[in-house]
């Protein structure tokens, strides 16, 4: 920094090369080079804020009193860098802001949404015209502090261009053993970025580079139960509402059943944001109610209760219907379960055979994987069939074309976790065997009929619990996942595990038609 101070005094003022050494000086004066901020190292105050502000996240907050027990007991420690990851609205960013008042640390925000020029992480080079730092070290100077906590938002939306690959330019920043010396192409110094605590959010992991992944430990924040929303909304969406329409808790009350019918009617997501939305439309129905137009109390009406009986009046007709069980079992219809960006849903996959020749007709706009599952699922169906128990004649494959249709079908689909139940519906429509109707499933399929593990296991229970199915067939090397789920996602349900195609059909298929 002397050398660059006495470099300036010796250029002429006029001179443009006197302004960039000067926005350089200034620069390298403003950073944090030994500045600390002293962290709050209290785990049962950190506990306590954590658990005001944010109803269930058990593992994350768990994993934060973990890292902050360590730094207590060994007086120092790496900063983790922890990746959040989970479908929109389940309340990733605010974690983060959560996790800073708690440690009392200084947050700074840096959304990576669409950014796609490596100098936008590593700055520009101060000879160029208009060169300033990355994100990174204009973040850690409006800190002003060595050890704020960064939040990355939306690591898996950055993108690359011509001009360089961001989320090569964010290995440095995000490995603990190298970014104690992190150099910025615009400072040219060593910037410490080790006393960091870097969080970083992301909606799906499959979009980010595989080395940056093994930067981070991943923590994922699924899917909130009914139940978990109907905390939230009590405890924090509906005060957080009442005070932004200037109203107050005893003009407008909800009750518990009010709540849960706007769960179920209005909102069809895995976090709670639509919910908030709907809570605020309420409320600005309120006011509309229980003042006039230039701010005086209607005397008339003193205070609302929102119940399940007028909410109508409030929302307008129910958006969403759930998706009940059938109430017969039928022939080629299945129950599959699908995880989707907004949580879980249940898919109805249906087959029917004509008179043809030996064609496998496939519509409901399905993706590649999907195809093969469709085809995998046909060749393990003729493979079985050929024996006495089904007592199918070989010909029929020949002399009839089979149609697999799957329901709403604008909405693109793929994954290969529907192998099992279009295998299902397949041999349920060529022997004519009817499937339980009350029975889901879920499981990639391999040619010789071994169920193979499937991922978003959680959602998918809560989309069939929410259906009304009273079986859920699931892989069983997914079995530990369902030994950490509570009570509240699994209860009501038989939870069966199976590892062939040959145990799928004695749930899924009606016993007494297997001898017709």
């Amino acid at each position: 920094i002397k050398k660059e101070i006495d470099r300036f005094k010796s250029i002429s003022a006029n001179s443009s090369e006197s302004a960039v050494t000067r926005g350089y000086i200034e620069t390298l004066l403003e950073l944090p080079w030994n500045k600390i901020s002293k962290d709050n190292n209290d785990i049962r105050h950190a506990k306590q804020i954590l658990e005001e502000d944010h109803y269930g996240l058990e593992q994350v907050k768990e994993r934060v009193l973990e890292y902050l027990a360590v730094r207590v007991l060994a007086k120092k420690g790496n900063s983790p860098i922890i990746c959040l990851v989970g479908p929109p609205g389940t309340g990733k960013t605010s974690i983060a802001r959560s996790v800073a008042k708690a440690l009392n640390k200084k947050y700074v925000r840096i959304c990576l949404g669409g950014v796609r020029d490596e100098a936008e992480i590593r700055g520009h080079r101060k000879t160029y015209v208009g060169a300033m730092p990355g994100r990174i070290i204009t973040a850690f100077k409006a800190a002003g502090v060595k050890n704020p906590l960064m939040l990355l938002d939306e690591i898996d939306k950055i993108s690359s261009d011509y001009k360089g690959d961001t989320a090569s330019a964010l290995l440095e920043v995000l490995d603990s053993e190298q970014n104690s010396h992190f150099v910025d192409h615009y400072i040219e110094l060593p910037t410490d970025l080790s006393q960091v605590l870097f969080i970083a959010t992301a909606n799906d992991l499959s979009t980010v580079s595989k080395p940056l992944l093994d930067r981070m430990e991943i923590i994922e924040v699924s899917s909130y139960t009914k139940n978990e929303k109907l905390h939230i909304a009590k405890e924090h969406l509906v005060p957080k509402q009442l005070e932004k329409n200037g109203l107050m808790a005893k003009q407008l009350k909800f009750s518990d059943k009010a709540l849960e019918s706007m769960i179920d009617g209005y909102t069809r997501e895995a976090g709670v944001r639509s919910l908030e939305r709907e809570i605020a439309k309420v409320c600005r129905k309120a006011v509309r109610q229980l003042y006039h137009g230039n701010g005086e109390l209607n005397e008339e009406v003193k205070s609302i209760r929102i119940t399940d009986k007028n909410l109508k009046d409030f929302l307008g007709k129910v958006k969403f219907k759930p998706e009940n069980i059938h109430k017969k079992n039928e022939v080629g219809i299945v129950r599959g379960l699908a995880w989707t960006s907004v949580g879980g849903d249940t898919l109805e996959i249906e087959v029917n055979t004509m008179p043809g020749k030996g064609e496998l007709i496939l519509t409901g706009q399905m993706g590649d994987v999907m195809q093969e599952s469709a085809r995998i699922a046909l060749t393990y169906v003729r493979s079985i069939t050929s024996g006495r128990k089904y007592k199918v004649e070989q010909e029929y494959f020949d002399t009839h074309s089979i149609h697999l249709h799957i329901p709403e079908g604008a909405v693109p689909k793929d994954g290969p976790s529907a192998g099992v139940t279009m295998t299902t519906a397949m041999l349920s429509a060529v022997t004519g065997i009817p499937v339980h109707a009350d029975v889901a499933m879920t499981g990639e399929v391999t040619l010789r009929g071994r169920v193979l593990p499937i991922g978003g296991l959680k959602e998918k229970l809560l989309a069939a619990k929410t259906a009304g199915m009273k079986k859920v067939l699931v892989p069983s090397e997914n079995r530990s996942d369902v030994e950490e789920f509570d009570e509240e996602i699994t209860g009501g349900m038989e939870i069966v595990f199976v590892s062939e195609m040959k145990q799928v059909l004695e749930h899924a298929l009606v016993s007494g038609n297997q001898d017709k």
